[in-house]
Parts: structure tokens; sequence; C-alpha cells
């Protein structure tokens, strides 16, 4: 089969390698129908994440038909259209008994990693791939989804609102400040209304994507270029402060600007990948009594989710602006890694 192969940092290849097969009793072969890139696939190539091996197939977001089970697969079957998550879950270790499904420890996760695929084992920018305990970690796909529709219920939605949203304790009448308007900050803002949010403010460098914010639900938008944009988002909070700051980039100066906006008692949720340290400045935030939450996503809000996409409650279909065929996997990664210019929000790439 043909799959995007990584080669170590800045390299990458669309090339011919073997076709998965089961390797245990719980897994399923899926042929990839629809996949797409994600900021954390450009995180890897930057070699930020060294968990990830020359030779990997990238990719963990996707949606496909299934085309083998493993023995012990009962709830699944040959010809299903599923949703594939980015997070793994065996279903019965002490991490997935409490829902910690991003820690989970069986099989390929034995370090306490949910997430795997294009990390540790071949992720889902191929024609195929091998899910280990499909029986928890995929989704059937319901009539009236589109697969647009659902590959970004493979990472984006639930991440930007179990990290941002939950994570950051967002509640009816706050005002929320999402820093970093790209895939996953507007999937922050396009869930912060779920919890009551009264408030959403988008804050980018980028003019073209704080105007697509609000569609997915910003109600204000700061360009963060701007060397008044600290006193821009102060000045809709009555100089308060916002009660909750979502970091969505992933570098130092966007966690700076989120604990620069908070209010006392506000609560900070970094979503980012972030590649280099970050200065945390608790001489100045243990007096202000801040929150400060972060983690990796545990995909258990996506059936939630699924019922809301399918409801038109969350447009989902919103984030895809480019549309790709297999054959062109080089092309869709030159195009996102150059958003700004492109205007690229979500890639979509289809068999």
């Amino acid at each position: 089969m043909k799959a995007l192969v990584y080669g170590g940092p800045g390299e990458k290849s669309w090339t011919d390698v073997p076709d998965p097969k089961i390797q245990n009793p719980s897994d399923v072969i899926v042929k990839v129908d629809t996949t797409t890139i994600c900021g954390t696939d450009l995180h890897i190539l930057k070699g930020d994440v060294p968990a990830v091996t020359k030779g990997r197939i990238l990719g963990h977001e996707g949606v496909g038909t299934i085309t083998e089970t493993g023995a012990s697969v009962t709830s699944l079957k040959v010809g299903d259209r599923v949703i594939i998550s980015c997070i793994k879950s065996c279903g019965h270790c002490a991490n997935c008994k409490t829902g910690l499904y991003s820690h989970c420890m069986g099989e390929e996760g034995a370090s306490g990693i949910g997430w795997v695929f294009g990390h540790l084992i071949d992720g889902t920018q191929a024609e195929y791939v091998r899910v280990p305990y499909a029986e928890n970690s995929l989704h059937l796909l319901p009539e009236g989804v589109t697969d647009e529709q659902a590959v970004m219920l493979s990472d984006i939605l639930p991440t930007g609102f179990e990290i941002g949203v939950q994570y950051g304790r967002v509640k009816p009448g706050d005002t929320v400040a999402v820093i970093g308007a790209g895939p996953v900050g507007l999937a922050a803002i396009a869930t912060a209304g779920l919890y009551g949010a009264a408030t959403i403010i988008a804050v980018d460098l980028d003019a073209n994507r704080l105007d697509k914010s609000r569609e997915f639900g910003a109600t204000d938008v700061v360009l963060s270029g701007d060397a008044d944009w600290k006193e821009q988002v102060l000045a809709l909070t009555d100089g308060q402060g916002v009660d909750v700051a979502i970091e969505a980039v992933g570098i130092p100066a966007t966690f700076s600007m989120c604990t620069d906006i908070v209010r006392p008692g506000g609560n900070v949720a970094n979503v980012g990948v972030h590649g280099k340290s970050v200065e945390l400045h608790v001489e100045n935030l243990w007096i202000q009594n801040i929150n400060i939450s972060m983690g990796l996503v545990n995909a258990n809000t996506t059936p939630m989710l699924l019922k809301l996409v399918a409801q038109k409650k969350v447009p989902a279909e919103k984030f895809a602006t480019h549309h790709f065929g297999f054959d062109q996997f080089l092309e869709a990664y030159d195009t996102f890694a150059r958003a700004a210019e492109t205007k690229a929000l979500k890639v979509v790439i289809s068999a």
C-alpha cells in the first residue's frame, strides 16, 4: 500500500510500505477513505516529538471501512464505516477504567500513552491502518454525517472541547479568550457555547482566521499583532481579565499571553503542543489564584459530539477548507504548512 512515511525531522515521503496485518485478537484493519493533517504532524516534522522514529507512518485522524476483524471482535464487522479515534483504549487498564484513555496502558501504550497512531504505531495517513482495541477505539459512522464532518471528530473537536472548555472549567456567563484561531482553537470556540460562555474572544495574528472564527461562535476578535492587543481584550472584560484563557498554539509567547489576560481566580487551559520549555512566573501567579490545566485528549466526549454534529449543533463541516486525493499528499502538507498564505484550516484527503 501507499503511506505517508516520516523520514526524520523535515523529511517525509508518500511511498510503498507493507500492508498492515492483524496482530492481536482485538485488532481490525480499516481501509482509510478520508484522513487529514494535524498541527501535531507539523510538530513531529519539526522534531518536537522525539518518540516518533524514522519509518513511522504519520497521521492519527481518519474515517474508513473495516476490511478485516480480529478473532475477539464481535460488535464490529467487515463493511462497517467507522471514525478512528486519535486515542486508542483497551478499556480494562487502571487508567481506562477511570476514563483517562489518554494514558491507556494496554499494548503499545504500556508506557501510559493512549495516543499511538502516527506516534508509537503506524498511523492513518495511509491506504490501510491497523486499529488496536478496535471495539473501544472506533465509532460507527451514522447516516447523515459526511466524511469531512466525521474526520473532525477524530481529534480536533474532542481536543478543543475536553482540554480547552472542560479543563478550562468554562461555565455559564463566562468570558473566554482563545489564543490561536487554528483548527483546535476554532474547535474550542465552537464548543465553548455548549457550557454557556457568554463572550468568546478569538485572538490571532491572522485576520482571515479571525474572520473565520466568527462563523464558529466568536463574539469578538482581537488581532494579536496590534500593539494594544492586551488592552483590547481587557476592555471587553471591564478591565478584570477573562474567566478562561485557552492556549491553542503551543509556543511560549502564547502561553504568556494567556497568563497576562486571565482574571484573579481564573483558568488557563493549555491545549497547544509545546516543543520548547515555557517560563512559568509562579512568583506572580500564585497570589492571583490562577488555575492552570493541560493535557492529552481522552476522546471520551466523541460519542456526544458526534450526536451534536449529526444534529447540526456543531459546524464540523466548516473546518474543511481544502480537498485533495491520496496522490496529492505532499501538496496537502505544503498547503497546510502555509496556512497563513493558503487560508487553510483543515485539509481533507480522500481516497
